[in-house]
């Protein structure tokens, strides 16, 4: 076997990159980018040489602002300007290079040969085998009807001239990896739009049915489109979703809120063993989503589970903010979760916390965790991350929702709005898989007439949180667009925190088909990390990979440790190595926290007995019903 160690040490590697110059860190200096980026930043001194030079005497800001806001509501949040921006500079490109155009005309020329070699084999035999595959995730044209004239030619050619619009979108001298990341994006946007899986005339499936039910099946389609448009004016969830009512068919598992304040309640579950590990979990779950994605119906519970397995489990549930808390920033957050770890050691003292993140909760808890190393605050016995970033130099395709221009139109929107909201949220991530999300649904709820059965992680998926205007212009700015974690110039009280401050050791998770943290991305923490880091890549999304417990059918999962100090090896390297087991996940997670769990003990108390850490009400709380 070949060699796979980098001979590099990761501390070494990434060093530099990650410590912040001392000098510029004690002045509290900035680049011009980090002055842009924070909402406190001093504005520059304005000049006034003329009374007609005053700052927005016709108050033609706001008039952007709000112009830019009622227009973001239209495109549910996509900014047009960037999109022409980028489109502009690839037609002004493509246009300049005439090699790529006579290439793109051979393969034009190619596809079309191709596609009338086959037609002439149709002409002989209507059976014979296709010219093109679609890729191994469209699973659009797999009924049997697609293999008969004339529709095998139609999905044929379309199948071709989406092929050739991947070629014109890539390749092009000038133009960057995101702007043809976009242009791709978006063309691949409209050819799904216009494919013919979404017409009766021309999708076999649908027009058979058609023919059989004599129209019903459009009927019962519009019934379901106007039911539909209904429930999304009125606010109300998705239908089906009534069968999955948080405290009731799911976020069952018992418990008691023991703390609440103004951005999230604190839920302790109740024990189901006799003995528990000594050190309590905390789990902090990303702000935009409900908790209980992680508590969902009994049997696919992490909850549950690590209850059952003689944990003792502290939740954080968000707040769904509101136009009232457009003001509450990142610092709130972060200030939160300080409140959520100070009232779990209160309920459980002289004990170490295992703190576990999930998504951007991770990205929090990371960043929390290294701002606890840097002031020698030693509670936390452990860190857990399930599909979290740390590193956003390289975010994956969600990336193309996270510009300048992007992020300049999503401000004007919450600015007029106070808070981004959950369906401007939702239509991101469903265009990042709009076959399977959109046009999918589309075919079979309206062209079939057929609803699709409700489960508990879809309903859960449509019951989504908003976000307070400042926090998320902080997070896109510094977070995501600055990578400021990644390169220890994130601040926390006033001092930049680096995830290489962290001696508590860490298991991250990571999901081979996750669109949102795409796993190399991920993996990118083995780079900041100066302590022990497990990491595990299991087969699924971002949210289905997370929840798979054990028995579920089709699970697997790599795991690997990673010493401090071991030499760095790449994502290839390390999936070539990494040890390969079937099912499950979620026990080698709870034999890794019971190994640095000092000893067993009698379950603590649910909550104080007195002070303000006693139990409020049962779980899942208050928070969690508010839409």
């Amino acid at each position: 076997m070949p060699d796979t160690k980098h001979e590099t040490p990761r501390s070494s590697k990434a060093e530099k990159a990650r410590k912040p110059d001392a000098d510029e860190a004690q002045a509290g200096q900035s680049t011009p980018r980090e002055a842009r980026s924070g909402l406190d930043a001093e504005p520059p001194e304005i000049v006034h040489t003329s009374p007609l030079e005053a700052p927005d005497r016709y108050s033609t800001k706001s008039l952007d602002r709000a112009a830019n806001a009622h227009l973001a509501r239209f495109t549910l949040g996509v900014s047009p300007y960037g999109l022409a921006s980028t489109f502009f500079t690839w037609w002004t490109h493509l246009a300049g290079s005439p090699g790529k155009q006579v290439q793109l005309a051979e393969k034009a020329a190619r596809k079309a040969m191709r596609f009338g070699v086959y037609a002439g084999q149709l002409a002989r035999d209507p059976g014979a085998e296709p010219c093109i595959e679609p890729l191994p995730h469209d699973h659009r044209f797999e009924d049997e009807g697609w293999t008969r004239w004339p529709y095998n030619a139609i999905y044929q050619a379309f199948l071709l001239n989406q092929q050739w619009w991947y070629n014109a979108a890539c390749d092009i001298d000038g133009v960057t990896p995101r702007q043809e990341q976009v242009v791709s994006f978006v063309t691949r946007q409209i050819l799904d739009m216009m494919s013919p899986s979404n017409f009766v005339a021309t999708n076999p499936e649908v027009a058979a049915a058609t023919f059989r039910e004599g129209g019903a099946n459009l009927v019962r389609g519009a019934e379901h489109f106007l039911e539909d448009w209904e429930r999304a004016i009125s606010g109300k969830l998705p239908v089906g979703t009534e069968d999955y009512l948080p405290g009731r068919d799911v976020a069952v598992t018992p418990g008691k809120v023991v703390y609440r304040n103004r951005l999230l309640e604190l839920i302790q579950y109740a024990p189901q063993t006799d003995k528990v590990k000594a050190e309590p979990l905390l789990i902090v779950p990303a702000w935009i989503m409900k908790y209980y994605i992680l508590d969902l119906s009994p049997h696919n519970s992490l909850v549950k589970y690590l209850v059952e397995q003689g944990f003792t489990v502290f939740m954080v549930s968000w707040r769904n903010p509101t136009a009232e808390d457009r003001d509450k920033g990142m610092d709130d957050y972060f200030d939160a979760v300080a409140e959520a770890l100070d009232a779990v050691g209160a309920i459980v003292p002289d004990r170490k916390i295992h703190g576990v993140g999930y998504c951007l909760g991770g990205t929090l808890m990371a960043a929390k965790a290294a701002q606890m190393a840097r002031d020698g605050d030693d509670r936390l016995a452990s860190l857990t991350l399930f599909a979290t970033q740390t590193d956003f130099e390289e975010p994956g395709e969600l990336q193309l929702f996270v510009s300048e221009s992007e992020v300049a139109f999503l401000e004007n929107m919450m600015w007029d709005q106070g808070y981004l909201d959950t369906k401007q949220m939702a239509g991101a991530f469903q265009l990042l898989r709009s076959a399977d999300l959109i046009w999918s649904r589309y075919v079979h709820e309206y062209l079939m007439g057929r609803r699709q059965e409700m489960f508990d992680l879809m309903a859960w998926n449509a019951d989504a949180t908003r976000m307070p205007y400042r926090m998320q212009s902080e997070y896109l700015r510094k977070i995501f667009l600055g990578n400021e974690l990644a390169e220890g110039k994130y601040r926390l009280n006033g001092k930049p925190v680096t995830v290489g401050d962290i001696d508590a050791p860490i298991f991250c998770v990571s999901t081979t088909s996750d669109h949102v943290a795409p796993w190399q991305s991920v993996y990118k923490l083995h780079l900041l990390a100066d302590t022990q880091l497990t990491f595990v890549l299991t087969n699924g999304g971002h949210n289905a990979g997370i929840i798979s417990e054990p028995g579920h059918d089709g699970r697997e999962y790599r795991i690997r440790t990673t010493e401090d100090g071991e030499p760095y090896l790449s994502p290839e390297a390390w999936q070539a190595s990494a040890e390969r087991q079937e099912g499950s996940w979620w026990p080698a997670l709870t034999a890794w926290l019971g190994e640095r769990s000092s000893k067993e003990v009698a379950p603590p108390a649910m909550g104080t007995t007195s002070g303000r850490y006693r139990p409020i009400e049962e779980a899942p709380g208050a928070y969690v019903f508010q839409r």
